[in-house]
């Protein structure tokens, strides 16, 4: 069983959902980003996401992608997002998601990421664009280094695809609350309910909800009908809010706490 699994396995025996924030790597800079891994580990994260700056993020709203905009000024690549988490990882033992698109991976090279991303402690990867007709070959590598693969959901996936991912997907499996982009919202669309129910008529792995989760209320709501919630713009843009102030760690992680305040449902 991967540490992922293993962690939701935990989660569902203490009867609670899961708490999944995210954050982007070298935002405002890569020693903050190690502090704040740490931070959120404190704060309750029982998985992290990390992103890896990417010049056209497509799925992300204008959060995320100025978050990645900052990042990429300061030149911030994979390589340094991988000795960022080798760095945390001295000291958190927190399952940490690498989450990036294509195109940096296949520059850095598919063998070689296998290779870092298990140096580096990495728990699992999500490729936001990455189909899973052309998963085959990336799945291959990253479980030959116990690494899982994880695959994005919506409400616009066919039944089709929606098995094919089932068969191919590790870890878990994301679903995205709505169609669009990253970005915090006031409601949670009723799509992600019943994204989640179809997601496990075809597969037993853990589904966490993401896009557009932001307050306690929402984690609360999702927890009713999925194993974890994803927070990545709300915290993206606290990072941005503090940039600049001695308090900014400090600071992101009173709001992450602030999320999990009076949630403490049990999991279907």
């Amino acid at each position: 069983m991967s540490r992922i699994r293993d962690t939701f396995g935990k989660l569902k025996r203490c009867g609670r959902g899961g708490f999944i924030p995210f954050i982007t790597a070298g935002d405002p800079d890569l020693v903050t980003t190690e502090l704040l891994l740490v931070e959120l580990a404190a704060a309750g994260a029982d998985i992290i996401e990390l992103g890896v700056p990417f010049s056209d993020p497509v799925a992300d709203g204008e959060v995320i992608q100025r978050a990645s905009e900052r990042a990429l000024r300061r030149g911030v690549t994979l390589g340094d997002t991988l000795r960022c988490v080798s760095n945390a990882k001295k000291h958190i033992d927190v399952p940490i998601v690498l989450f990036s698109y294509l195109n940096p991976l296949l520059k850095f090279g598919r063998d070689r990421l296998g290779d870092e991303v298990q140096g580096a402690g990495i728990d699992a990867v999500l490729i936001t664009d990455l189909t899973p007709e052309e998963g085959g070959p990336w799945i291959t590598a990253f479980r030959d280094h116990a690494v899982d693969l994880i695959f994005l959901v919506a409400p616009t996936t066919s039944g089709e695809r929606l098995r094919r991912i089932a068969q191919q997907a590790s870890g878990f499996i994301y679903a995205v609350s709505r169609a669009g982009v990253t970005g915090a919202r006031s409601e949670m669309p009723r799509d992600a309910e019943s994204l989640v129910k179809r997601v496990r008529a075809v597969s037993d792995l853990p589904v966490a909800v993401g896009f557009g989760i932001s307050t306690p209320e929402q984690v609360s709501q999702v927890w009713r009908f999925a194993d974890a919630a994803v927070i990545g713009s709300a915290l993206v843009r606290q990072v941005e809010k503090l940039a600049g102030s001695p308090d900014l760690v400090a600071g992101v992680g009173e709001f992450a706490r602030s999320l999990l305040v009076q949630n403490t449902h049990v999991v279907t």
